[in-house]
Parts: C-alpha cells; structure tokens; sequence
C-alpha cells in the first residue's frame, strides 16, 4: 500500500514561516509588507495541501518502465504576478529556444540540470520515476520571498524583495532542493514533522547540492555547500544554510550541527528547517571523507537509502543513519571505505549509527 498521511505532503517552501516572521520584525515598511504577504499566501498554501495529501500516489515499484525514458518534460508559465494556482501564459516548452525573460529561462534550464542528474546517476525518469511534466510558474505573486513545490507537478517562483531574495530561479540547488521533494513524496514519504520532516527537508537539501555539483563538475571538496547563495539578497547573504558548518550561513542562521544542540520546538513543524542542519552536516562529512564526486558514491547510498522500504514515514535520524549504513555495505562491501565514513559521518554529528 502507498504510504500516505495528511501531514507528509507539505507546502515545501525554501524560506521557512518562523524564519519569515522573524525577518519582518526587524525590516523596513515596504519589506515587511513583503514577508507577511508573502507569509500569508503560504499559510494559505499549506492549508489546500491537506486535499493533495488525502490523494493515492501509486508505489513505485508497481509501475512499468517509461518508453522514451531519459528525456525530461518541462513547461514554464508566467504568472505575471499573479497569486493564482493555475498555470498562466505558457511562454516556453519541452525544445523551444530560448524566450526573451531571463526568468523562464533560468527555469527551464534549472529543471534541466535536474533531471539530469537524476536520470544518468539513479536512472529516475522525473519526479515520480515515470517522467511526470515539470511546470515551473515563474512571476509569482509581488516581491513574493519564496519558491515552493506544491506536490502536483508545479514549482512556483517568486521574484523576490530584493532585500531577502532576489529572483529564485537562478537557483540550481533551490530548484534542485524543491523538485526533491516530489521525489521524496513519492518514495520515502517522510512525515513533515519533527525529525523526519527534518530529514525530509535535508534530503532536499542534499540532492539540491548535488545538482549544482553535478552541473558544475566539482569536486566534494571543491564545492562550497550553500544552500540558496545565488538567491539571496543582502539581508541574508551570503547564503540560506550551510551544508559545512550549519548556523553560520547568515545572521539568522540558528541550525545546529550535532544532536548535542538539537531544537525542540513547535514552530516550522518542529524545526525541521533548523534540525536538518544535523543529517545535512554528516551528509558533507561523509563526502568529503570518501571524496571525489559527492553524486557519486555519497549520493547513491542517499538515493538507495531514499528508496528502501525499510525507511519509514516516520522514521528518526537513527534509523536513516542505520539504513544509509546497511546500503553502504550492501553496494560496496561492509569493510569498505564508503561504509566506514557513512558510520564516521554519523558519529560526527552524535548520531547513534548501528
């Protein structure tokens, strides 16, 4: 049976709603108007998710193979604005050039690098691993401070203050981040609370890094494990979070990176914006203990982990842990040097790991 629950299916914005009025305490009028506008429309949001969470997702393992697999289905509309949840103007589809807002280019590129990444290292065919249209609906809302997956098929961009973010879709590892979580809806359905919802959002945050490495062509170490640093503005630079050392990406960065300083709260649905910095941390750990490409070894022993029936919705840090463990040794061999940093690398952030 599709693993399914009201709460696993949430609105999977980059900025976080504690994280949005915290920030408008502190900002300008025009600003402030901004984020709670912007807070608002989310709030909205996730109330409408509780209908897309009550629907069945087919298991993957049930599904036939795709023909013409390999080839992804992107569509960007232009929202003009506009807070509607339908797609708008259709400006740019699957293999047409290049239109002449920067906007739905970077979009369609961005779901591109996506794709491909997913495709030719885990052979996944799109979100839903049967190549499901990716639509991007760009323009949306005024001055609207996030970018968000609504689990349908649909990643909404906004252009930003200009002060917290500017236009999201230059971000490779926010679209990469965004798009995920249909990944993750679909496989491990993580519940969107506590620490599996932090698991959920670091799974995100691990294959949005991924992708910008990927399409890149760094190295583990080469990378700079930020997450969100080319849609920032100035109040939050240099970046949203840091996969490297959590709680330092800026001044409002509170992620811990050990379960020694592990929040407990009952915002964000119980921090899971803050508590992935600990999965986040021991995921660079183990990447650049094994080094080279992180979307190699590292990032299929994430992916396998993803894709375990074993991992449950509402599993907890240390059984993810334990899980990436046993795909560590089941794929390279239980002395191998992939399996002994996965277990270092948990260790490190003070996660029990067996």
């Amino acid at each position: 049976m599709p693993r399914q629950s009201p709460s696993r299916h949430p609105l999977g914005c980059i900025l976080p709603p504690d994280l949005l009025v915290v920030l408008a305490r502190n900002a300008d009028p025009d600003t402030r108007d901004a984020l709670l506008s912007t807070f608002q429309l989310d709030t909205t949001f996730r109330t409408g998710r509780a209908e897309v969470a009550a629907r069945t997702i087919a298991p993957r393992e049930a599904l036939a193979p795709r023909a013409g697999a390999g080839n992804p289905i992107r569509r960007i509309y232009d929202q003009k604005h506009s807070t509607a949840m339908e797609p708008g103007t259709l400006v740019r589809a699957e293999g047409a050039g290049p239109a002449s807002d920067v906007s739905v280019n970077q979009a369609y590129d961005n779901f591109g690098y996506t794709y491909q990444l997913f495709w030719e290292e885990f052979h996944r065919d799109s979100i839903d691993g049967q190549g499901l249209a990716i639509e991007g609906l760009v323009h949306f809302g005024t001055s609207y401070d996030n970018a968000f997956w609504d689990g349908e098929g649909h990643m909404f961009f906004g252009d930003g203050d200009g002060q917290m973010l500017t236009d999201t879709t230059k971000g490779i590892d926010v679209v990469g981040h965004e798009l995920t979580h249909g990944v993750t809806q679909h496989e491990a359905n993580l519940t969107y609370s506590r620490q599996s919802g932090a698991l959920n959002e670091s799974v995100s945050d691990v294959f949005g890094s991924l992708v910008k490495q990927y399409h890149l062509g760094q190295t583990a170490d080469q990378a700079d494990w930020l997450i969100g640093a080319d849609i920032v503005g100035p109040q939050l630079a240099p970046a949203l979070r840091s996969m490297k050392a959590p709680g330092t990406a800026n001044s409002y960065d509170k992620q811990p990176a050990t379960m020694d300083d592990y929040v407990r709260t009952t915002a964000d649905n119980g921090g899971v914006h803050t508590n992935s910095g600990i999965p986040n941390h021991a995921f660079y750990v183990i990447a650049t203990t094994i080094g080279g490409n992180a979307w190699e070894a590292p990032g299929q022993i994430w992916y396998d982990t993803l894709a375990d029936s074993r991992l449950r919705p509402g599993s907890t840090f240390a059984r993810f842990a334990g899980l990436t463990l046993r795909n560590a040794k089941a794929r390279y061999g239980s002395s191998s040097t992939e399996a002994a940093a996965v277990k270092a690398g948990w260790e490190a952030v003070k996660v029990r790991v067996r």
